[in-house]
C-alpha cells in the first residue's frame, strides 16, 4: 500500500500552539508533562503534520528522561537525522522526513543490545495510533508489529 505524506497546511493549523513550537519552530516541551512519555499501549506514533508512521510501541522503552523514547523507527525513511549545534553542544536533531516537523533528537546511550540509540521525541510532535485502530486509520500494514510468531498478540 502506497500512502504520499506531506506537510499538510491544514494540519499545520490546527496544531496547538506548543505543537506548533515544537514542530515548527524546533522547540521541547517539557520532560514528565506531556502525554506519551509513560505511554505503554500496543500502536504506532506518527508525524502529527503528515501523517508518516514513525515509531512503535515495540520499540519504545522507559528512558528515565520524561519523553517518548524509542530504540529505533519503523520506517527509517520516514526520518531525517541533521547536526544541531543550536546549544553549543553536538546534538542529531530527528525530522519527519514529508512533513519537515522537528519530532526530537537521537543519542548514543540508549539500550546496548537493541544498538544503543536512543530516540527521543516530542509528544507534541506525535499523533498515537492504537493497534486497534490501525486499520480504520489506514495503517493496517503495521498490524503484523503486534503478532507473535505463534498467532497471539503482543500486549507489551
Amino acid at each position: 500500500m502506497s500512502h504520499e505524506y506531506r506537510k499538510n497546511p491544514e494540519a499545520v493549523s490546527r496544531l496547538s500552539p506548543e505543537q506548533y513550537h515544537v514542530t515548527q519552530e524546533g522547540g521541547t516541551e517539557r520532560p514528565f508533562a506531556n502525554p506519551y512519555w509513560d505511554t505503554k499501549e500496543p500502536g504506532i506514533y506518527v508525524d502529527v503534520v503528515s501523517g508518516e508512521p514513525l515509531f512503535a510501541s515495540v520499540d519504545k522503552y522507559d528512558s528515565g528522561t520524561g519523553w517518548p523514547s524509542f530504540t529505533k523507527p519503523i520506517e527509517p525513511r520516514n526520518v531525517v537525522e541533521v547536526r544541531d549545534v543550536a546549544l553549543g553542544m553536538v546534538r542529531t536533531e530527528v525530522r519527519s522526513a514529508h512533513g519537515d516537523s522537528h519530532l526530537g533528537h537521537v543519542f548514543d546511550d540508549g539500550p546496548i543490545a537493541t544498538g544503543g540509540l536512543r530516540y527521543c521525541m516530542n509528544s507534541a510532535a506525535l499523533r498515537f495510533i492504537r493497534r486497534d485502530d490501525l486499520e480504520r486509520e489506514g495503517y493496517g500494514e503495521y498490524r503484523a508489529l503486534f503478532e507473535h510468531p505463534d498467532g497471539g498478540r503482543s500486549d507489551e
